[in-house]
């Protein structure tokens, strides 16, 4: 007999993995389960995905809280995938249908690619027709089935080739990516070594996101993606490019070839083919890398944490809201925003891709994709080679436009240096370099024999795409510090346009240069500040250049203080996290490593609060008697609280344990900043870098009291929900800015702190009692 269905609004969600597996997976998984629990209803796991759905008994079991510790830092798929034939046809999806009857459950969420989800869709179209049936061959009878009359499913996109349309990424795709770039830079090094090309196969069959994103990240010389072949005659055309490459002084090639590129008639672009062109026409030293399997393999990045979690507790809320004509929906994120979107629109429009491309429609194929897809692809194709006569901008547009990078150094910097300086000198315009901030600028520009103020070419930061820090230099220092003297090394240099890379600092920078116009003319020229700090605390966006490194740094970091900690079994680590004044750092690392608790600024410390947590902490050990992954992490932003600082959390936890468990802290400072930029970083850095140069074209010719009247000309560019803008600096200044704590005054991740407590199981102020901190 199935069990009887659970009250009101509640249900018995069943969570499965389908078809290839991709880091982050297991995140999706563990967020489910626990949100399920968390919202009152019961979570099953559904082993060996459509598999274990037809097959049944031990393949389907219900999941409790304490079965998902410690999979966040887990590959693949903890609960397993596999293709199953049986699922495709209706006798085994009618023995799936009595199988979820059985187990009383009323819900699917499942993470997969577009052909298992669907499968999916085709099975919830079908379910009362299952059902029937069942009943008709006295399988199952009408009291049984009257409970499970409709079936709610939620679709997770799981693939590393980021090959679903209606979303910008999916599960996975950016882990597979750095497993790419981290390859390329490796082979990097070997190939500048013998002056070598290499040419490095990636996955995608019939999507180039991996091969164009990698080649925007390691700043490859030559790409082929399958929705949009090279010229007819490509083989010249390739030739041509790394020719001149090499006539500028580079001395190594790569080409990335995705697994399913062809040229326009459809024939096969095979690495082999590539290597022949090399080797023979223009006589290089040329190499194959087929990366394979490589790339779906270890645990996932920061990013795909984070966005498994958020998309898994989504997806419950969405089973949650559900009714029975409620379209199928796949959870989604445009730009920085999760959204729902319908599932068979979203499978119909990835198709279509993969018709276009047969069709040879491939401006038809470019356009499937997301706006994000094409962007990036110009801006790689403006980037890769600056002798582009068709680009050229005519003479009386050009601008000497200066690059100047202000503050602490942040993953990043460089590639958004080399993408503006690329662009500058395929437009026709003069990038000039102010190093060392704005300290560099007033006291070193005319030193012997190099000055700070440097004129810029494009051999000069080819190969800064993937280092760190920042190669102009950077500086903290002000403008204020002496407005005159930079007004007129304006002047003197010429400087027409400013493009400032930088995090509170850079923003503080451009505010005084803004205020300061009415008396120095030299400022009044368009100025655009690119968002690039580790704390991700620029008023004017929701993500900065920097952050997504750093968020790497320190949940690796952190995974092996949990390994620690998890080792000697009982012992919780406090981590101190940087992040100035902003808890954005703590939060999301606290959600992509299953933090217990995470203390911000903006919510700060308290001596009840730290007793509801200790009490928590002595609680949740109790449980884990025997168990494995039972290390404990406590973040702590390093200006939570002047008083509770991380040694003092650390040692109040030891000394209130009374010897049933250890606690340590443990500070890695400025291991945070990263060293070799992330992907996202690279690939965003690059796309954002070319808007704000294009942003600051739109100026060329305007009068000084033009720039004057118009709040736009200074502006900082911003990610905001799902979209890219540019916001006025007067605006966002004085409406958005908390000056005081160095912050914007709104901070969409706050919102992130009540998912990061729900899934640590972290107890609710209002559930414990003041005194002592135990639970009512």
């Amino acid at each position: 007999m199935p069990p009887p269905p659970l009250p009101g609004k509640k249900r018995r969600i069943g969570v499965m993995t389908s078809g290839g597996d991709a880091p982050g997976m297991n995140g999706a998984v563990r967020a489910v389960v626990r949100m399920s629990i968390a919202k009152g209803c019961e979570a099953y796991g559904i082993y060996e995905g459509y598999e274990g759905l037809v097959q049944g008994g031990k393949l389907i079991r219900q999941m409790k809280w304490e079965d998902v510790r410690g999979y966040l830092s887990e590959g693949g798929t903890l609960i397993g995938t596999a293709r199953c034939k049986a699922f495709m046809e209706r006798p085994g999806r009618l023995k799936a249908a009595r199988n979820m009857v059985m187990a009383g459950i009323d819900a699917l969420v499942i993470c997969g690619g577009d052909g298992s989800l669907t499968g999916a869709d085709t099975f919830r179209k079908e379910w009362q027709g299952l059902l029937k049936e069942l009943v008709d061959n006295k399988e199952l009878t009408s009291d049984q089935i009257a409970p499970f009359r409709h079936l709610n499913i939620v679709g997770l996109v799981g693939s590393i080739d980021n090959d679903m349309s209606s979303t910008d990424a999916t599960i996975g795709c950016y882990s597979s990516l750095g497993r790419i770039c981290e390859a390329v830079d490796y082979i990097d090094a070997t190939a500048f070594s013998h002056q070598r090309a290499f040419v490095i196969e990636v996955m995608g069959r019939h999507c180039g996101w991996l091969a164009l994103m990698a080649g925007v990240s390691t700043g490859a010389d030559f790409v082929f993606i399958p929705e949009k072949p090279p010229s007819e005659n490509w083989e010249e055309e390739m030739c041509g490019v790394i020719s001149r490459h090499r006539e500028m002084g580079k001395r190594k090639t790569i080409v990335i070839v995705a697994e399913g590129a062809h040229d326009l008639s459809l024939n096969k672009v095979t690495p082999t083919k590539v290597k022949d062109l090399l080797s023979n026409k223009l006589h290089l030293d040329t190499r194959i890398t087929t990366l394979g399997h490589v790339q779906r393999g270890g645990g996932a990045c920061a990013y795909d944490r984070m966005l498994s979690t958020l998309q898994g507790v989504e997806a419950v809320e969405a089973v949650l809201d559900a009714t029975p004509e409620t379209p199928t929906p796949v959870i989604c994120v445009i730009e920085n925003k999760i959204v729902r979107q319908p599932l068979m629109k979203a499978v119909e429009d990835t198709h279509a891709v993969a018709k276009a491309i047969e069709a040879k429609d491939f401006n038809r194929a470019m356009k499937l994709r997301d706006a994000e897809f094409a962007e990036y692809r110009n801006a790689y194709m403006t980037t890769t080679a600056t002798d582009q006569p068709e680009m050229r901008l005519p003479a009386d547009q050009h601008m000497r436009i200066g690059i100047i990078h202000v503050g602490a150094p942040a993953g990043g910097m460089n590639s958004a240096t080399r993408a503006a300086v690329a662009y500058c000198l395929t437009r026709g315009h003069t990038p000039v370099a102010l190093h060392n901030g704005f300290p560099g600028l007033c006291r070193h520009h005319d030193d012997k024999p190099v000055g700070s103020v440097r004129e810029m070419s494009w051999l000069d930061v080819e190969g800064w795409v993937s280092k760190g820090g920042s190669e102009i230099g950077t500086n903290r220092g002000l403008p204020s510090e002496d407005l005159q003297k930079t007004a007129w090394c304006f002047e003197k240099y010429k400087i027409d346009a400013l493009f400032i890379i930088g995090g509170f600092e850079a923003f503080t920078a451009v505010s005084e240069l803004r205020k300061a116009r009415p008396e120095y003319p030299a400022f009044r020229i368009p100025v655009a500040l690119l968002p690039a700090t580790i704390s991700n605390n620029v008023p004017g966006t929701e993500y900065s250049v920097g952050s997504d490194t750093c968020l790497n740094a320190l949940v690796s970091y952190c995974d092996a203080i949990k390994q620690s900690a998890s080792a000697s079994r009982r012992r919780v680590f406090v981590v101190e996290t940087q992040g100035g004044k902003s808890g954005y750092i703590a939060t999301i690392a606290g959600l992509s490593i299953g933090a217990l608790a995470v203390y911000t600024p903006e919510e700060g410390i308290n001596i009840r609060m730290l007793a509801r947590d200790i009490e928590h902490l002595r609680a949740s050990f109790a449980k884990d008697q025997g168990q494995s992954r039972a290390g404990k992490l406590i973040l702590r932003n390093e200006h939570a609280s002047n008083t509770y600082t991380t040694e003092v959390i650390a040692n109040m936890i030891r000394e209130e344990a009374k010897g049933r468990f250890e606690s340590r802290f443990a500070i890695p400072g400025h291991v945070q900043q990263g060293g070799t930029p992330s992907p996202m970083d690279r690939v965003r850095a690059v796309r954002l870098a070319v808007k704000c140069i294009t942003f600051l074209e739109g100026f060329a010719g305007k009068s000084k009291e033009e720039m004057m009247a118009d709040p736009m000309s200074m502006s900082v560019i911003g990610i905001k929900g799902a979209s890219v803008v540019f916001g006025p600096m007067e605006k966002v200044e004085n409406e958005e800015t908390d000056w005081k704590d160095r912050r914007p005054k709104d901070e969409s991740w706050l919102q992130l702190k009540t998912i990061v407590d729900t899934l640590s199981g972290r107890p609710k102020p209002e559930d414990c009692c003041e005194t002592c901190g135990k639970s009512k």
